[in-house]
């Protein structure tokens, strides 16, 4: 039942779900990636990359009171799944936070942030609301995982992380009104975001830090 539900599912999907699929994977082998740097077990790696990959979209469907996403198929599971398998397969050497992680968490983070904003425009919602809950999308999951293990959240720590969010919302934005087609805004706003995130890394930008009197 589980797989003819599966496969009947992706056989009705958009580009809006692949972009979606695909950014759950990512962002799910980022999750794993760094449960296995902390020497979790299958089990908890699995559990940690989940919440990195369903974490954003859930707060997002919960604050306009629409059913979360991750309720409704059970393909995000094995798209968590499939991201767990990956990082078994292909790490066999020992596990670093390096170029990988940072990869598949800047891919997993652009991709969401449009789907984010595809769907608050479709539940009627204005774009600078949906530039927020694009955010949101985004964002959450990475602040679970990061608590998960331990870890200060990324987005609060020196990196230009939400801000790169924002940007390729106003790049989303800016297509949309210029009458360019859906595809043309969500492959624009996604290379926005990673270009921003890669960059940002890159150069070391980042916005200014509190300190105490």
């Amino acid at each position: 039942m589980f797989v003819e539900e599966v496969i009947q599912y992706i056989a009705a999907v958009s580009f809006v779900k692949v972009i979606e699929f695909v950014g759950t994977i990512a962002f799910a082998i980022s999750g794993v990636r760094l449960a296995a740097a902390k020497e979790f077990d299958w089990f908890g790696a699995y559990v940690v990359g989940f919440v990195t990959a369903i974490g954003g979209g859930t707060v997002r469907d919960v604050l306009p009171d629409v059913t979360p996403f991750r309720m409704l198929n059970p393909v995000y599971a094995l798209c968590s799944f499939i991201g767990l398998v990956t990082v078994i397969i292909f790490s066999r050497k020992p596990v670093r936070l390096d170029t990988p992680f940072f990869i598949f968490d800047t891919v997993g983070l652009a991709l969401f942030v449009v789907v984010g904003i595809e769907k608050t425009t479709g539940l009627g919602y204005p774009f600078r609301v949906a530039i927020i809950m694009g955010t949101i999308t985004g964002v959450p999951g990475g602040i679970i995982r990061d608590i998960f293990i331990h870890e200060i959240p990324l987005v609060f720590r020196k990196e230009i992380y939400a801000l790169a969010c924002v940007f390729g919302g106003l790049v989303y934005c800016a297509c949309h009104w210029l009458g360019l087609t859906a595809f043309v805004c969500e492959i624009s706003a996604s290379a926005a975001i990673f270009i921003a995130r890669v960059l940002a890394v890159k150069y070391r930008w980042g916005l200014p830090k509190m300190k105490t009197a």
